[in-house]
């Protein structure tokens, strides 16, 4: 007999930890080669675990809910054979079949106890505050964890800011440092009350992060928008014209998408300030143009996947990677890489027959465009022979962007330019 261990595998560059939501296997249950095990979920995706081997899923080592360090133990499996050689094979060929993010290894020696224990881990915002309030790795060393094995959460962070914040000398006598400029202030929740009929409902983890991460870029981006309405009768009458051509020959349909993030892609060549992030008093401004769309799930939620390198695309390509990307995120088959990385994002409102919106941030992105709804609408014409009034396909743009980087005036020259990219639109675009 030999023993695997299944270990929590890396999801993403960023990610060092995820949570297990669900075991798809009990102890003692067989295990045919590829079975999914056990579900995971990060902060930017779900996933699941499949069994590299055959065998009996003899051990599991955390519980559902838990929070698991990459690189952790999370499960055994026990495999039937004696010879070393021949399991030493195995473990090779398993290894190459495995999903390339996860890892096995295989076990000569009993399985620990206390499997449990493991270094003390940061997540990404409690490293991020950390960064941004000059707290050294020392202090965080010595602020105490409420979290699960003592891990420091967000809140331990701000409380001990609170409690740092309150020995310093008074301010009338030290004058204000960056760090304190930046200091997060406690956010007050107001009291809510319940009458007899009200259902509570706890949300999701999912809807948790969209709430945190919204509720952070509006504390951290001072927003803007803008809005412009533009013509885009020869994009309408074009996709008419060619759409069910394209769906015979490709098997799968144009939307307006993809010419969206085409030209959103165009403009912010021309314009780079748009395409930058904001690191303290650093601007970074990015080589890559990586557009993210947002995608609402079946479930209410909300994704973000990722196309990259929209500007070195042919609009062929724009299209199947949005057609791609959405299929995805709808059936819940995104991989890590395919939601991280982005430098701007674009929202469809008028996928739900909105006229506009102000559209959050999605940090730490500078801006994110606004794709209203497509209306007819009576428009007044300039021709040679005077002005006309016209049945024109026509729709609002609303850009949201970051008053401490982009100004009024560059955010109005953006939303213009891609305005002027969608109304000259060419008729004989060939895809």
């Amino acid at each position: 007999m030999a023993k695997f261990e299944i270990i929590m595998p890396k999801m993403g560059e960023s990610i060092i930890e995820a949570t297990i939501t669900k075991w798809l296997k009990t102890e003692g249950e067989k295990l045919e080669e590829d079975d999914a095990i056990v579900e995971i979920a990060t902060d930017k995706v779900d996933s699941e675990i499949p069994s590299p081997v055959e065998g009996m899923l003899i051990k599991t080592l955390f519980k559902e809910g838990d929070v698991v360090p990459v690189g952790t133990v999370i499960a055994v499996i026990e495999i039937q054979g004696e010879d070393e050689d021949e399991m030493e094979i195995i473990a090779e060929e398993a290894a190459e079949q495995v999903d390339k993010t996860a890892a096995i290894s295989l076990v000569k020696e009993p399985v620990p106890q206390d499997a449990t224990h493991s270094t003390r881990f940061y997540s990404p915002l409690v490293k991020s505050i950390a960064k941004s309030e000059n707290i050294s790795m020392a202090e965080l060393e010595n602020i105490s964890g409420s979290g699960k094995d003592s891990r420091v959460t967000k809140r331990d962070v701000l409380v001990y800011l609170e409690k740092r914040n309150d020995t310093k000398p008074s301010a009338a006598n030290v004058p204000e440092t960056a760090s304190q400029q930046k200091s997060i202030p406690k956010l007050e929740l107001p009291p809510v009350n319940t009458e007899s009929g009200d259902v509570v409902v706890e949300m999701d983890r999912m809807r948790r992060l969209i709430a945190d991460h919204m509720v952070m870029s509006k504390r951290v981006s001072a927003h803007v928008t803008s809005f412009i309405d533009v013509d885009v009768t020869n994009i309408v009458n074009w996709r008419n014209k060619v759409k069910n051509s394209f769906l015979q020959r490709e098997g799968e349909k144009i939307t307006f998408t993809p010419i969206f993030i085409d030209a959103a892609a165009k403009a912010l060549r021309e314009f780079p300030q748009i395409n930058v992030s904001v690191d303290g008093y650093n601007i970074i401004y990015r080589k890559n143009i990586n557009i993210g769309m947002a995608t609402a799930l079946s479930n209410g939620n909300l994704i973000v996947p990722v196309i990259r390198n929209v500007d070195e695309k042919s609009l062929l390509g724009i299209v199947k990677s949005v057609n791609s990307l959405a299929g995805k995120a709808r059936s819940n088959k995104l991989n890590p890489d395919e939601i991280q990385g982005g430098t701007f994002t674009m929202t469809n409102f008028g996928s739900f027959d909105s006229l506009t919106g102000t559209p959050v941030i999605n940090q730490p992105q500078v801006a994110i465009l606004g794709v209203g709804a497509i209306r007819k609408k009576p428009v007044v014409l300039e021709t040679p022979q005077g002005d006309v009034i016209a049945i024109r396909h026509i729709m609002i743009l609303s850009l949201a962007y970051d008053h401490r980087v982009v100004d009024g005036a560059l955010g109005g020259m953006y939303i213009r330019r891609v305005k002027e990219i969608l109304e000259n639109w060419d008729m004989n675009t060939e895809i």
